[in-house]
């Protein structure tokens, strides 16, 4: 492996919450009332290796670096070693960003499509067209469920976010349940 294909904890990698910096990440947030209702449902982007995130926010529109319900609560880093290299393009930065803008100019062209294409189907033709970890088969559901178990939490508040509705509604179902059950 060439010293530019080895990629370490440089700084460059390093995340950075605080200025809203995730360098080859796929990040996610939750939707209001969506995400309250089903947890791993969100919205979702990608990072560049700069940690700019772009994310399909809506009908013909990509954003940079601004995604469409608030900050990320949520991240995967992922692994530029797991992005095949040829002789020809042997930095992995610039295969990463690439695919990434590739996809989102794909993107700037399409409807937004809550159930079919959608933000999280962008991500999976960034990764598809990068052949991330050898492979073409990255689709909607399989990164819903992909981020739900392996992404971490930006933060104890990001947890909070991602997680109290839904928990405050569970609790006042059962309350309810409970509660009618008891007066019968």
């Amino acid at each position: 492996m060439s010293e530019d294909n080895f990629i370490s904890n440089s700084l460059s990698d390093r995340i950075d919450p605080k200025r809203v910096r995730y360098p080859h990440c796929i990040v996610w947030t939750p939707i209001p009332f969506l995400t309250w209702l089903f947890p791993f449902i969100g919205h979702m982007g990608i990072a560049r290796t700069d940690g700019v995130i772009r994310d399909f926010a809506g009908p013909y529109y990509v954003s940079e670096d601004n995604m469409g319900f608030g900050r990320p609560t949520r991240y995967l880093q992922l692994d530029l070693n797991r992005i095949p290299t040829t002789p020809n393009s042997n930095n992995v930065h610039g295969v990463w960003d690439k695919a990434v803008e590739q996809a989102s100019g794909e993107y700037k062209k399409r409807m937004h499509n809550l159930c079919c294409d959608n933000c999280h189907s962008h991500v999976a033709m960034a990764l598809n067209t990068m052949n991330y970890d050898r492979k073409h088969s990255y689709n909607m559901i399989t990164l819903c469920f992909w981020m739900f178990f392996r992404g971490k939490f930006v933060s104890f508040i990001g947890f909070i976010l991602s997680w109290l509705p839904f928990l405050i509604l569970l609790a006042v179902f059962f309350g309810f349940t409970f509660f009618f059950k008891a007066t019968k």
